[in-house]
């Protein structure tokens, strides 16, 4: 409203013509009571209208144009464009990037997304670009309940009858237009007597549009669709969605697709319908692991995080919006790039402290209680890189809570863990332990006050000792042996409490 009001142009771009005129009747709702003039330009606009309205942007008498690609031609000038919004700009891509650039020299850009894609997340994260996270969910919204199944006859046709009865609509999602109508009629074999209508990108415009208008005013009972219905629609009547071969998915898109239900009171459902799961890739089935953990409302950007992690941050200045990471590993990446950005921004650099640490007793994740590598792998990271001993704790709940009781050596792995945040904080580069003595390697880098240090081994009868090298050392008495893991905490709890300030 400020830019428009303040003789600026607003351009909001869409990725479905469905959406843009979702986005129209809205804007034209709520400024009706304002001197603002919205127009929408889609292939549901005739050539006439959209010449029409071209010209009118061109002449600077449209305040705010809502479109989709349509947009990105290059026969649509503005007159004084201020505001660029780009809605679900995960759907866009380089080439269509490309074209804004060469719109937005003098523009404000906001971009709406609930799951970014992972370049855009991964140059957020590192500074390159701001981001702001609406992570509260309206009020009264209920987690949607997803399940991962295969295709059961009975099951879908239960949940298909429930939500029915509820008064609500269910969206049947199968993302190939060759054999969408032979699952059509597979789910009026399901639902029988239920209204069942068909939608999809290769409809006539005025169908197409036909279809999306009686199902929103509730002439279909079910929609069996593509994922023209993935971006942004608001339905709040449909709180059932079966995702049909959900393992082809990307993970970004089935929470997208998810998000199209749950919008009103009621409990929704998602059914994730796989072939089998044997058949699953490993990165399918992270996608659908990822997505069954994060079910509360407002997880896009966990969601987003660990697309992130499986696919790949892509090139920051070429046309590869994900992975690309493989010869250096993400961690790696991660830490350049930061560098670089502080560099160029004059901000010292922060290296990332991480201490070596040896132990004797047998501290690790078994590969009987996690057989999948990548999980167990992601599982040692999240361990190795807790800040405080409850990181620690509430990542072995989730150990036990997935994989049942912890067996003694991952245990072990928590103690062992936990220590580690202690060493952390005293600022040593390396930590060992054995049976019959704990040793810190301190180093100039190590954050202990020398006066603390030296009433420390200096205390009478105190077991610590310091050599000139920045090693410091404790001897277990015999007592201390029999439990040298809980002594070596209490030990480094008197270390930490020498830390300078």
């Amino acid at each position: 409203m400020l830019a428009a009001l303040g003789g600026r142009q607003i351009a909001v771009l869409a990725p479905t013509t469905v959406l843009v005129e979702q986005h129209a009747v809205t804007f034209a709702e709520r400024l009706r009571d304002f001197p603002v003039r919205v127009a929408s330009l889609s292939r549901f606009r005739s050539k006439r209208e959209q010449r029409d309205t071209l010209a009118a942007l061109a002449a600077g008498k449209l305040d705010i144009v809502i479109g989709t690609h349509r947009l990105l031609s290059r026969d649509v000038h503005f007159r004084n464009l201020g505001l660029l919004i780009i809605d679900e700009e995960q759907r866009f891509g380089v080439a269509h990037k490309e074209r804004l650039k060469e719109m937005r020299s003098q523009v404000d850009v906001l971009t709406l997304t609930a799951t970014p894609i992972p370049r855009t997340l991964q140059m957020a994260m590192s500074g390159m670009r701001e981001i702001s996270i609406i992570a509260t969910p309206p009020a009264d919204r209920l987690a949607i309940r997803t399940f991962v199944c295969g295709f059961d006859p009975d099951l879908l046709r239960e949940a298909i009858a429930k939500e029915l009865a509820r008064g609500g609509q269910v969206f049947f999602v199968h993302n190939r237009v060759e054999d969408l109508p032979k699952w059509t009629r597979e789910v009026c074999a399901l639902a029988p007597g239920a209204r069942v209508g068909m939608a999809h990108g290769q409809m006539p415009e005025a169908k197409l549009e036909q279809v999306m208008i009686d199902f929103v005013d509730g002439r279909y009972d079910i929609l069996c669709c593509t994922t023209i219905i993935e971006s942004g629609l608001d339905i709040p009547r449909a709180n059932t969605m079966i995702v049909n071969h959900a393992d082809r998915y990307g993970l970004a898109q089935l929470y997208q697709l998810r998000g199209r239900i749950g919008r009103a009171k009621e409990r929704a459902f998602c059914y994730l319908v796989i072939a089998s799961e044997g058949a699953l890739s490993a990165q399918a089935r992270q996608r659908l692991e990822v997505l069954q953990r994060f079910t509360e409302l407002g997880a896009g950007f966990q969601v987003a995080t660990h697309d992130l992690e499986i696919r790949g941050a892509g090139e920051i200045l070429g046309d590869r919006q994900s992975g690309l990471l493989a010869a250096v590993g993400f961690d790696t990446y991660a830490r350049i790039l930061e560098e670089a950005v502080a560099e160029l921004r004059g901000q010292p650099i922060r290296s990332e402290f991480d201490p070596e640490i040896a132990v004797d007793v047998p501290a690790f994740l078994p590969d009987d209680y996690i057989p999948d590598t990548g999980q167990r792998l992601d599982f040692y990271r999240r361990l190795a890189q807790a800040r405080d001993d409850s990181d620690v704790r509430e990542t072995l709940a989730e150990l036990e809570d997935r994989y049942g009781s912890l067996p003694e050596e991952a245990r072990l792995l928590g103690e062992v863990m936990s220590d580690k945040t202690l060493v952390r904080r005293t600022g040593a580069r390396a930590y060992e332990l054995t049976a019959g003595r704990l040793v810190l390697s301190a180093g100039v880098d190590a954050r202990l006050d020398p006066a603390k240090v030296m009433r420390l081994v200096q205390h009478r009868g105190s077991r610590w000792k310091l050599s000139p090298d920045m090693r410091l050392s404790y001897a277990f008495d015999d007592e201390e042996k029999r439990d040298h893991l809980v002594a070596a905490r209490k030990r480094l709890q008197e270390v930490v409490a020498c830390v300078a300030g």
